[in-house]
């Protein structure tokens, strides 16, 4: 009987210690990998690696399975174009002396610029049969300068300036010696041109050269209402 007590004992001792020993195995089975596993999931791949080279270069995420782009290049910002060399400047009271300015412009591709006056111009202002009207006055003194109402236009990167204005009592109107006088022509070429009925370009042209005391100033030209673009292109094909 002891026999028989001795024999179940022992049996019970070797049932607990083999369950303890399965236990063990089954808990190891779950935690350890196998090491190539371990490496993949730690960066130890050539793929993980590049993914996390990526990451740690630019700051973002590589997506699975792509490979490391290089950074994009950026070029530099292009220059801006050029402005145009040509300017033309007018004043026109009635809109003669505007439609030349127009067609002189578009044949030369140049930029255009009104001269405003800060009182515009009534029709009984430009009355020369009115001995007292304002053009009258204005043109009877040397010295007046009416005020111009238009924005300035800067001069800088022009090479030649075309200046157009009508006559009024032979000469330029007196708002022409305002506008030359409030700029620099150092190292501009500047041409007058002009519009009447008949009188001709007479001493305007010096007259302002002598104001504006800067520029080197062309001899200028006076045209009709009518003037045509081929004529006015053989004039400008003429000064070069």
């Amino acid at each position: 009987m002891k026999n028989t007590w001795s024999k179940m004992l022992l049996t019970a001792l070797a049932l607990v210690l083999l369950l303890a020993l399965s236990a063990c195995g089954g808990a190891q089975s779950e935690t350890t990998a196998p090491a190539e596993e371990i490496r993949t999931k730690a960066g130890g791949s050539e793929a993980a690696q590049t993914e996390a080279e990526t990451e740690a270069r630019t700051g973002t995420e590589a997506l699975p399975g792509t490979e490391a782009l290089p950074a994009p290049e950026t070029d530099a910002a292009e220059p801006l174009p050029a402005g145009k060399d040509t300017l033309v400047v007018y004043f026109s009271a009635t809109g003669t002396t505007k439609a030349v300015a127009e067609k002189i412009a578009a044949i030369t591709d140049a930029d255009l610029y009104e001269i405003q006056a800060a009182q515009p111009y009534t029709s009984a202002d430009l009355d020369w049969h009115d001995s007292s009207s304002r053009t009258t006055a204005e043109q009877n003194n040397i010295a007046a300068r009416p005020e111009i109402g238009s924005e300035a236009v800067s001069l800088e990167g022009y090479t030649t300036v075309y200046v157009g204005y009508p006559i009024w009592w032979g000469e330029e109107p007196r708002i022409l010696d305002t506008f030359v006088e409030s700029y620099d022509f150092d190292g501009i070429t500047v041409i007058p041109f002009c519009t009447s009925a008949s009188s001709g370009i007479g001493r305007s042209g010096r007259n302002l050269a002598e104001n504006a005391d800067s520029g080197n100033w062309l001899e200028g030209k006076r045209f009709g209402a009518g003037a045509s673009e081929d004529d006015l292109r053989a004039w400008i094909d003429s000064l070069n």
